[in-house]
C-alpha cells in the first residue's frame, strides 16, 4: 500500500523479558563524517559508520546521542550508537539483523531484529541487557519510538499482512488504528503522550496523523504526491518525516505549527527525516553516491 512502512513497560505478561548480554564492538576511529553541507535553514553533517555501508541515522536524544544501523562487508546489518564522534556497534545475540531506531534521554535504545527464522521482533537495550518485545499474537512487531515515561509505540502485522499501530504503556498493549484505515503505523511518542504516525487509505495514499487525548487528527504536506509519513515528534510538537514527489522520490520535512519546511540534504537524490529532539536537531538518511545518515542542526541554534 503506497509508501507506508515502519521506519522498522515491562509488566506485560507477553513480553519476553530475556536479559541477553549485548555484544559491543568499540570502533577506534572517531571520524563521524566525510560530508557536510548547509542550507539557509540547517547545517547538515553526514554520518557514515567506519568501514560500513548504507548507514542510517534513525534516533537522537536531547543530549545529541544518535542511534542507527549500517551494513558490514558481508551485507549484515548492525546497530550503532554514536556519542561525541565515537561509534559503538551492537547486535541482538543470535540475530541475523539488528536495527537501531530510537534512544531516550536516559540512554535506553530500541529497535528491531530478525531471528534465525527471519521473523521480525523488537528489542530494548538498557545497561547492556536486551529485552525482546512482541505484540501478543502478531506476525511481526516493529518498535518505532518511546518516551521518558517508558511508553512505547510502533506497529505490528497480523497474519493477513496488515499493519496496526500499538501503544505499550504500564505493561499494557493497546492497538491504535486510524478510523477507516487499511493500515496504521505508530511512529513516535513525546513526553506529553502525543503520538504521530501514518495511515493508509483505500486508494493506496499515505497520510500523517497525531493521536492525542484519545483523538486523531490527520494531516498532509501540501507538497506530497501520495505520501505524508511522519516519524518523529518533539516535546514542543515539532514533527518530522518524509513525503514523496510526482517522480516517486522522497523528501524530508519538519512541521512547526501549521508550517511545513522541506529538509533535504543538499544535492541528495532522496532524503528522509527520522527524528527531532528538544533543541530542533534532526537525524535521517539521504541518498547520494550511496546511502548515508545525517545530522541537521538549525542555523538559529548555532553560535554566530
Amino acid at each position: 500500500m503506497g509508501w507506508l512502512r515502519p521506519y522498522s513497560a515491562f509488566r506485560c505478561p507477553f513480553l519476553l523479558s530475556l536479559l541477553l548480554v549485548v555484544t559491543f564492538l568499540p570502533v577506534a576511529s572517531i571520524a563521524q563524517t566525510s560530508t557536510s553541507a548547509s542550507t539557509g535553514t540547517f547545517k547538515f553533517t553526514g554520518i557514515d559508520f567506519p568501514g560500513g555501508s548504507r548507514t542510517r541515522a534513525n534516533g537522537i536524544n536531547d543530549a545529541g546521542a544518535i542511534v542507527g544501523d549500517y551494513l558490514d562487508s558481508a551485507n549484515v546489518r548492525h546497530g550503532y550508537l554514536l556519542i561525541g564522534g565515537v561509534f559503538t556497534s551492537f547486535d541482538v545475540p543470535h540475530a541475523t539483523e539488528t536495527r537501531g531506531l530510537t534512544i531516550t534521554n536516559s540512554g535506553v535504545i530500541g529497535g528491531t531484529f530478525l531471528d534465525s527464522s527471519s521473523n521480525r521482533h523488537s528489542y530494548l537495550l538498557q545497561k547492556g541487557n536486551f529485552t525482546t518485545l512482541d505484540f501478543p499474537g502478531a506476525a511481526a512487531t516493529f518498535l518505532q519510538g518511546m518516551n521518558a515515561r517508558s511508553q512505547i509505540v510502533g506497529a505490528y502485522t497480523d497474519f493477513a499482512g496488515h499493519f496496526h499501530g500499538f501503544l505499550l504503556s504500564e505493561g499494557d498493549f493497546t492497538t491504535i488504528d486510524f478510523p477507516g484505515a487499511t493500515d496504521t503505523i505508530g511512529g513516535c511518542i513525546n513526553n506529553q503522550g502525543q503520538i504521530v504516525g501514518a495511515w493508509g487509505d483505500a486508494s493506496a495514499n499515505t497520510h500523517g496523523f497525531v493521536f492525542s487525548a484519545g483523538h486523531f487528527a490527520s494531516f498532509d504536506d501540501p507538497k506530497a504526491f501520495t505520501t505524508t509519513q511522519p516519524s518523529g515528534i518533539s516535546a514542543s510538537r515539532e514533527i518530522v518525516g518524509f513525503i514523496d514527489d510526482d517522480n516517486g522520490l522522497l523528501h524530508g520535512f519538519i512541521l512547526e505549527g501549521n508550517n511545513f519546511t522541506t529538509v533535504d540534504f543538499p544535492g541528495a537524490v532522496q532524503t528522509t527525516a527520522a527524528r527531532v529532539n528538544a533543541v530542533g536537531q534532526i537525524v535521517g538518511t539521504y541518498n547520494l553516491a550511496g546511502q548515508h545518515g545525517f545530522l541537521a542542526i538549525p542555523r538559529a541554534s548555532q553560535a554566530p
